[in-house]
């Protein structure tokens, strides 16, 4: 069994979500990601920040199985990381 720390569990939710992208800053998260509001608000006054994953949580993620790279020919660190069924099992399982 496998203990996350609670940012691992938040970049698996991410890439749940869909691929992630590098962005700079050495930041990963969704391509072409975008400040939103919460569905609650009407008038749109509160934005909610973008979600993001730092490279050292994704290569962590990687290590056991959690995350894979989609496109193997292109360089792994401008390369678009998806999740694993290891990983959607994980959060299933314990999450």
């Amino acid at each position: 069994m496998t203990v996350l720390t609670p940012s691992q569990i938040a970049a698996l939710k991410l890439a749940r979500d869909g691929d992630l992208y590098p962005q700079p800053s050495n930041k990963w998260t969704h391509q072409n990601a975008t400040v939103t509001y919460a569905k609650s608000d009407r008038w749109k006054e509160r934005p909610l920040k973008v979600k993001s994953v730092t490279a050292k949580t994704l290569d962590e993620l990687k290590a056991p199985g959690f995350l894979e790279r989609r496109h193997l020919d292109d360089d792994g660190s401008k390369d678009v990381y998806g999740i694993t069924m290891a990983g959607k099992v994980w959060l299933l399982k314990n999450k």
